[in-house]
């Protein structure tokens, strides 16, 4: 990492930049796949319990957010989809930015450790590592598997929640897991296909990069076909059921339309257009993740009311 004290100003933080600090959209999306994987597990928590195990898994994803922000403030400077954030325009400082993630990491581990169980917390502690040091700071940088592997940071929170419900990591577990692990290449390779000089200007080694478009142009696809078992088969677990089942076999449809696409677009028609299609598919692939989870949720309803 290079040298940030350039981005650091006199400026005095409010509390909003803390807030950002945090990623609060990536927290979104840890709080809710986090909540599904212990709503669905077959061993309920109190409301309190429930209610703590959220809120230290959420402090967790923001410490990982903060210690990213502060670990990447120089490349993220450089991208004008990261230059506003508050290390690199100088907001928050360094220094502060180091401070709030290792205290957030620490509280929320051990937290999570006490309110619910030793693995959930050893869960999150490896999560945060996961994406803060295997992630942020060696594979980021050195390689454009870098979204493939990093993947697996995100996709935790819903086995981590299935963690703190019951002591245990189950098939369940795994598949929801996958579900995100296989997703998230195709999200961020759409992604980068339009973002074109971000990742360059960055020296980020992304695979639009290093291997070229059309490359990753045919990797959204084949991943995204990658994807479609885990997320088929997690539909004929105890956690799936008819309203999972259809859901997914909707979204697959319209995620691989959308990936089929994308591998046969000519760069330069896409170019042309502005990279409509490329952006679709990104914005699908938010919706997609988003109601594969709400299906487990309805069906997990579903059961309820029908025991009673």
């Amino acid at each position: 990492m290079t040298d940030i004290r350039s981005y650091e100003d006199s400026h005095e933080a409010g509390f909003g930049d803390y807030v950002q600090l945090l990623k609060p959209r990536v927290m979104s999306l840890v709080v809710f796949t986090a909540l599904v994987g212990l709503l669905v597990a077959p061993v309920s928590l109190h409301p309190v319990e429930a209610f703590t195990a959220i809120l230290f898994i959420a402090l967790g994803g923001g410490a990982s957010g903060a210690l990213n922000m502060w670990w990447d403030a120089d490349i993220d400077a450089i991208m004008r989809r990261t230059k506003s954030r508050p290390v690199p325009s100088g907001r928050v400082q360094a220094g502060e930015a180091l401070a709030v993630g290792l205290a957030l990491a620490g509280i929320s581990v051990v937290m999570l450790a006490l309110a619910t169980n030793v693995l959930a917390g050893a869960l999150l502690a490896f999560t945060i590592f996961f994406y803060v040091v295997i992630y942020s700071v060696w594979l980021k940088r050195s390689t454009p598997q870098n979204i493939v592997i990093g993947g697996a940071a995100g996709a935790f929170p819903p086995m981590i929640g299935w963690v703190a419900a019951t002591g245990a990591v189950s098939v369940e577990a795994f598949l929801m897991f996958m579900l995100i692990f296989m997703w998230t290449p195709p999200h961020f390779w759409a992604l980068a296909l339009f973002m074109k000089s971000d990742y360059g200007d960055a020296k980020v080694p992304m695979l639009t990069e290093t291997h070229g478009r059309k490359v990753t142009r045919a990797h959204v696809w084949w991943y995204t076909v990658a994807l479609v078992p885990f997320s088929l088969a997690l539909g004929f677990t105890p956690v799936g059921g008819h309203v999972y089942l259809a859901a997914s076999i909707v979204l697959n449809l319209w995620f691989l339309r959308g990936a089929w696409a994308i591998w046969r677009r000519d760069e330069a028609v896409a170019e042309a257009d502005g990279y409509k299609v490329e952006k679709a598919v990104f914005r699908f692939s938010l919706i997609y993740l988003f109601l594969h989870f709400t299906a487990l949720l309805m069906d997990a309803g579903l059961r309820t009311w029908g025991s009673f």
